[in-house]
């Protein structure tokens, strides 16, 4: 792929324009990081009041799938990316037939379906090193009825659309089960085996045009009910050891997807009687993810300064991260007072709190579970940071105070 510049201009004398079907905040924030390079922008949502479309230079407000609105951003833009797994796969094939396109719509299709994903993981474990948790696929009744009984007590999770806890079910029983998969619908899923986890983590990686690859160093992440809470980003988060194989397997996915992008690849580490514990990949996301906001304020190439780079085929530099960091999830939760009534957080005690740094994504209405930003805090060394990131917490009702 021939680089596409900033501040360059195409033939018709038009500023270098780069576009993302999705509006959210991580559309938000890939907008900002195309901009502060001096790219032009254009979002695709239909959403008149997005996060991103709020920011760009170009809003087309169709559907993800509409064939005018496809045109309109292909026409406006030079290179095209998506900032959510769950946009129409079909949508980026149209668009790749004149744009530049990444990640691409294959490699999407596998991340919006679980047995796909799943497939892909067990088809990659000779160079990764890593495997699935034990999984069967639920399609039809006699797959049910099939199922091993050496997978309960497992999770049924839809196979496609389900995030942040939604569309998962835990079961013990072949009874529950069946209850469960009634429940979701009757649609196909996957059970998978529960695991004795001691741990999450996860590894983002950049892959450019040209195969080449950089990587973060692996994050331990914190989750309540199923919404990440707490991304532990320093030196010691995890055992080193474990930390290099999470590390290798995720940038040896990227590479057997030939994947063109920012990826994150989540893990769970599991006690298996090792000294570190072993390490099993849970699920990949095509985009930058929740868990690497931190890279804005630790680090001196941030999640979406590659982003940008690996979609424009800009140089990929190896980013190094400046500051041990701990980033703190905002849901509209922290909005709200016991008996559910709105409120305002009380931002002047934690913005006067040393490191801290506040990132709000424009969203107007808080409702609980809903993602409302986050908090990063950085310091010299890692007992500063957790110190204040715990009267920040403290502060602001936050869970996960056990694990900082």
């Amino acid at each position: 792929m021939t680089p596409i510049f900033p501040g360059s201009t195409d033939a018709a004398g038009r500023p270098a324009t780069l576009g993302v079907l999705g509006g959210g905040q991580l559309g938000r924030m890939f907008v900002h990081a195309a901009q502060r390079l001096g790219y032009f922008t254009a979002v695709l949502e239909p959403d008149a009041h997005s996060p991103a479309g709020l920011v760009s230079h170009h809003h087309i407000q169709t559907a993800y799938d509409d064939p005018t609105g496809l045109a309109q951003l292909a026409d406006l833009c030079q290179a095209i990316t998506t900032e959510f797994e769950n946009v129409p796969a079909d949508a980026l094939r149209t668009l790749a037939q004149s744009r530049p396109v990444a990640p691409g719509a294959a490699v999407v299709a596998i991340a919006q379906d679980r047995r796909e994903e799943k497939a892909h993981f067990t088809a990659c474990a000779d160079v990764s090193r890593v495997t699935c948790a034990p999984y069967a696929v639920l399609e039809t009744p006699e797959q049910l009825r099939a199922v091993p009984a050496d997978l309960l007590p497992g999770i049924l999770k839809t196979a496609r659309m389900g995030y942040d806890g939604k569309g998962q079910v835990r079961v013990k029983t072949t009874d529950e089960l069946a209850a469960a998969w009634t429940e979701l619908g009757g649609v196909a899923c996957v059970l998978e085996k529960m695991l004795p986890l001691t741990a999450e983590c996860s590894v983002l990686v950049a892959r450019g045009w040209d195969g080449q690859v950089v990587s973060f160093a692996p994050q331990r992440n914190v989750h309540e009910g199923g919404i990440l809470a707490v991304t532990h980003a320093y030196d010691g988060a995890l055992p080193s050891a474990l930390a290099d194989r999470a590390r290798a397997a995720a940038v040896a996915i990227a590479r057997h997807l030939s994947y063109v992008g920012v990826l994150c690849v989540e893990f769970f580490v599991v006690d298996d009687g090792s000294e570190f514990g072993g390490l099993v990949v849970n699920e990949m996301a095509p985009r930058p993810h929740n868990s690497g906001h931190y890279t804005i304020d630790a680090c001196d190439a941030s999640q979406f300064d590659l982003q940008v780079h690996a979609m424009a085929g800009l140089p990929l530099p190896q980013p190094r991260q400046h500051s041990p960091a701990i980033m703190l999830n905002l849901l509209g939760d922290v909005w709200l007072n016991a008996g559910g009534q709105l409120r305002e957080p009380d931002w002047a005690a934690v913005l006067r709190l040393p490191g801290t740094h506040l990132h709000l994504y424009g969203k107007v209405e808080a409702r609980a579970g809903r993602k409302m930003g986050h908090l990063t805090i950085t310091g010299p060394d890692v007992s500063s940071v957790r110190a204040v990131a715990q009267r920040a917490a403290e502060v602001l009702g936050l869970p996960g105070l056990d694990a900082i």
